[in-house]
């Protein structure tokens, strides 16, 4: 393969790809708006299609629908490699009138423009150039419509690609210029506390407040931490009561869980588990747990990470690998044992904050490197 074609041939899709990723960040698109995230899916459906694309929705309800585009072969002696992204975001719609589509200092600017819709744009051109340099492979790029908030209905379908793909290649930012060869877990826990409500003036010896016995679990919960091994737990929303004049009978927190070894799973459960009120007069009620299992650097990100800083090298820039706290559907699909690489999306600043956006002069060499990832991979 001759890696430093691939750079020119990518370079004539430059205006293709802003002109692309214009238009999807023009369509909002928040995991909430079932219309809005199937409008943008339909933007990238019609791209593929002109790239000879074959489309299969997988029809959701609660959520804008899972979209399978395989490109390439239908039959081959390859396995397929696997490009996630979603189309989802966390921007409500009318965020453009506060943030809008703009071009000024090298950037693009929007809501999702980073995350993670230039990874979507940088994925199509990788392939299209693929198949003007005739080596393009089977390739399925998988629109997940809820990653942001936990891919509770794309997983399975995740998973399902997953098992039947070469590799799996996350199309989320890059870490600064860098890309993620690791992530943590991510778990929520909902802590439920049921007091026993009374007049604060005219009762209060009879109540039981839920509000003073939630200050103590979080007090307990938030000696979970533990540095050593890499686990943090915040106990990010509290509420309860309902007037300075009446003893508390529910209150509640919702704690964030992060853990960097898979094992670590079963350790912090049994820490909540074994939660239990100062007060008998009160009741805990504890649910939730690790919805994303780490992505730790294994052997099969190792070897994907190292022929994609050759190939970085070979198209004249430097690649640096990173871990991240952060979550990404690339984490389930690590934890299956299927090699994967993420942060193979844009370089930027501020996702999910006003100022998202993405370094223009990157997206070149990122895509042509991306292109090159999907062609040498066996």
């Amino acid at each position: 393969m001759n890696t430093k074609a691939i750079l020119p041939a990518v370079e004539t899709r430059r205006e293709w790809i802003r002109n692309s990723l214009k238009e999807l960040v023009l369509q909002e698109s928040p995991s909430e708006d079932i219309n809005a995230v199937n409008a943008a899916s339909a933007i990238v459906e019609r791209l593929a299609r002109g790239m000879r694309g074959r489309v299969r929705r997988n029809k959701q309800k609660k959520f804008g629908d899972v979209v399978e585009l395989r490109f390439g072969p239908a039959r081959s002696g390859r396995k397929p490699i696997l490009l996630l992204g979603h189309m989802d975001t966390v921007w409500p719609i009318g965020t453009l009138k506060e943030m809008p589509w703009r071009e000024e200092k090298g950037k693009f600017f929007g809501p999702g423009v980073l995350d993670m819709k230039a990874g979507v744009v940088m994925a199509l051109a990788a392939v299209s150039t693929l198949k003007e340099l005739k080596l393009d492979r089977p390739v399925t790029l998988l629109l997940n419509s809820e990653e942001e908030v936990g891919s509770p209905v794309s997983r399975v379908i995740t998973e399902r690609l997953a098992q039947e793909s070469a590799a799996v290649f996350v199309l989320e930012p890059a870490q600064g210029l860098a890309y993620k060869t690791a992530r943590k877990g991510v778990g929520n826990y909902n802590v439920q506390v049921t007091g026993v409500g009374a007049h604060a003036g005219v009762d209060f010896e009879k109540g039981h407040s839920a509000i003073l016995e939630l200050a103590k679990q979080i007090q307990t919960i938030s000696g979970f931490v533990n540095f050593a091994r890499q686990l943090t737990v915040n106990c990010g929303v509290i509420g309860g009561g309902t007037r300075s004049n009446v003893v508390a009978s529910e209150a509640h927190t919702e704690v964030d869980v992060r853990i960097s070894k898979a094992r670590d799973e079963a350790y912090i459960q049994k820490l909540f588990d074994g939660l239990r009120v100062s007060d008998p007069h009160c009741k805990l009620t504890i649910t939730g747990g690790i919805n994303r299992p780490p992505m730790e650097r294994k052997a099969g990100t190792i070897a994907l990470f190292k022929q994609a800083r050759r190939l970085a090298a070979e198209l004249g820039f430097d690649l640096a690998e990173a871990a991240t706290g952060g979550g990404s559907d690339g984490n389930f699909t690590a934890a299956l044992g299927v090699p994967t690489l993420d942060g193979m999306g844009a370089v930027g600043e501020g996702a999910h904050a006003a100022h998202e956006s993405v370094v223009i002069e990157h997206l070149v060499p990122r895509t042509a490197l991306l292109a090159a990832m999907i062609a040498s991979v066996d």
